[in-house]
C-alpha cells in the first residue's frame, strides 16, 4: 500500500512536472513575441521621423508670432526676429511748463532755440522701403545676416505732442506706426533693430543738434546699444574710452531759418584701443587714418565732419579691439556717421558705406572680403525718401553709376535737440 502510495505521488509529480514545462514555454514564446513588437515598432518610429524631420515645427519658436517672408523654406544663421510681437515706448518729453510755443520758419518748427522739421513718411514709403531691404536679403542669400535699424528724427522725441498737428503748432505723422509698417513687411530672414525704444528711453538727453538733422554722439551710441543689446554682443563701455569735443557747431538749419537756434557741441569719444582706418574718398582718392574721429575738424558748419572724417564711399575700419571678431558692413548716409565707429568694439573690420557716395556692388564686396554682417542705418526721413531708396538701388547693380552723388544736401530731413548730461546707462560697464 505504502509502495502504491508512493507510485501515486511519483506520477502526480510528473504531471505538475509536465505542466510547468509547458507553461514556461508559452511565457517564452509570448514574451519573445512582444520583443520583437517592440523592435519592429521601434525601428518604424525611428524610420517615420527621419522621413518627416523636415517638417517638424521646432517647439522652442512661436510660429504664431514670426514675420511674414516670402522665403519660407530657406534657412539663416540666427533666427528671424517676430515682428509681429513689436512694441514702442511713448518718448516722456519734457516740456518747458511755460505752456510756450514756437513758431515755423521756413521747413522746420523752432521752439526753445532748437529746430524740428515735420516727418511725413507713408505707409506707402515704409512698404518700398521694406521691399528694397527684402530684395537684398534675397540677394545676399543665407550666408550672410541682414540687419536693420530705423530710428527717429528729433520732432518724435523731442518736441512735446501739445505742439504737434495744433492750430499754433507743426503738422506731422507718427513715427512709431511709420517704423512698424516697414518692419512687419520685412521677411522673416531680415533681423529688425528696435531702435525706437532706446531714443525714446533718452529723449531727454543730447541725442540730436539744437541746429542739425544730425544725431549726436550720444544718439549715436543709442543706434549701436540697441543693435548690441538685439544681438547680444558686449557693450562698449563710454567711461572706458576718452572725452573729446569740437566747439560751436552751427548745423545746417542756420543756413535754412532766420530764426536763432543753439550753439551745439559735437562730443565724440575716443577708444581705448588701436584702429587702422582706409578712407576711400568720394574722389577715389585713398588715405589711411589712425581713428575714425578726424581730429583736425574745425568748429562751424564742418564740425560734424569729425566723425568718419564727413561723407566718404568707403571706409574699412580694422580693429585690435579684444572684444572685435568677424566682419559688418554697414550701410548709411550721414545720419549714421555717429554710430558707426562704436561697432568697432565687436568687430575686426567694420566697412563703412555711404551709399550716396558709393558706386560698387554689395554683394561683391561682401564674398570678395567675407563680410558675414549687413546693417542697414537709416532714420525715418532718409527710409522715405525716393532719392535715398534709388541710391540705396545702386548697391545691387552691376553697373557703376559716374554720378558719385545722389546727395540732396541733407542726406534726409532729419532733426535736433538737448540737454549735455550724459546718462548713467551709457557708462555702465561692458558686458
Amino acid at each position: 500500500m505504502a509502495y502504491n502510495n508512493r507510485g501515486g505521488y511519483r506520477s502526480y509529480d510528473r504531471k505538475i512536472h509536465v505542466n510547468k514545462k509547458f507553461r514556461n514555454r508559452v511565457i517564452i514564446i509570448a514574451t519573445g513575441i512582444v520583443i520583437f513588437a517592440l523592435i519592429v515598432a521601434l525601428i518604424s518610429c525611428i524610420f517615420s521621423c527621419v522621413c518627416t524631420g523636415s517638417t517638424k515645427t521646432d517647439p522652442t519658436i512661436n510660429t504664431a508670432t514670426l514675420g511674414t517672408g516670402t522665403s519660407a523654406n530657406a534657412k539663416t544663421k540666427a533666427k528671424a526676429i517676430p515682428t509681429d510681437s513689436i512694441t514702442f515706448k511713448e518718448p516722456d518729453i519734457k516740456d518747458d511748463d511755460t505752456e510756450s510755443v514756437g513758431v515755423l520758419d521756413g521747413e522746420v518748427y523752432v521752439w526753445n532755440s532748437k529746430a524740428f522739421a515735420a516727418f511725413n513718411g507713408t505707409k506707402e514709403n515704409a512698404k518700398a522701403y521694406a521691399d528694397y531691404i527684402n530684395e537684398v536679403k534675397s540677394t545676399l542669400g543665407n550666408g550672410v545676416n541682414v540687419y536693420s535699424s530705423i530710428f527717429p528724427t528729433h520732432i518724435e522725441t523731442g518736441l512735446p505732442n501739445r505742439m504737434k498737428n495744433t492750430d499754433e503748432g507743426i503738422s506731422t505723422k507718427s513715427q512709431a506706426d511709420y517704423i512698424k509698417a516697414a518692419y512687419k513687411k520685412y521677411d522673416k530672414k531680415v533681423k529688425y533693430i528696435n531702435t525706437y525704444n532706446e531714443f525714446s528711453t533718452h529723449c531727454n538727453d543730447y541725442i540730436f543738434f539744437d541746429s542739425d538733422y544730425n544725431p549726436t554722439a550720444l544718439g549715436g551710441f543709442c543706434v549701436y546699444k540697441s543693435f548690441v543689446d538685439t544681438t547680444k554682443k558686449p557693450k562698449i563701455a563710454l567711461s572706458s574710452c576718452k572725452e573729446a569735443a569740437v566747439q560751436n557747431f552751427t548745423g545746417y538749419y542756420n543756413d535754412t531759418t532766420d530764426s536763432e537756434l543753439g550753439i551745439d557741441t559735437v562730443t565724440y569719444w575716443d577708444f581705448p584701443y588701436s584702429i587702422n582706418n582706409t578712407i576711400t574718398t568720394s574722389d577715389d582718392e585713398t588715405f589711411t587714418a589712425e581713428s575714425v574721429y578726424n581730429k583736425d575738424a574745425e568748429s562751424g558748419a564742418s564740425a560734424y565732419d569729425v566723425f568718419l572724417y564727413g561723407k566718404n564711399p568707403l571706409e574699412v575700419i580694422k580693429s585690435e579691439s579684444d572684444k572685435a571678431s568677424g566682419k559688418i558692413a554697414i550701410i548709411h548716409n550721414k545720419t549714421g556717421n555717429s554710430s558707426v565707429p562704436y561697432f568697432t568694439y565687436n568687430y575686426e573690420e567694420v566697412y563703412s558705406i555711404d551709399y550716396t557716395q558709393y558706386n560698387g556692388n554689395l554683394k561683391s564686396l561682401c564674398e570678395e572680403n567675407g563680410i558675414t554682417d549687413v546693417l542697414f542705418i537709416s532714420d525715418t526721413d532718409s527710409s522715405a525718401d525716393s532719392d535715398q531708396l534709388a541710391s540705396l538701388q545702386k548697391l545691387l547693380s552691376t553697373e557703376t553709376d559716374t554720378d558719385t552723388d545722389t546727395d540732396t544736401g541733407e542726406d534726409s530731413d532729419s532733426n535736433s535737440d538737448y540737454d549735455t548730461d550724459t546718462d548713467t546707462d551709457y557708462d555702465a560697464e561692458a558686458e
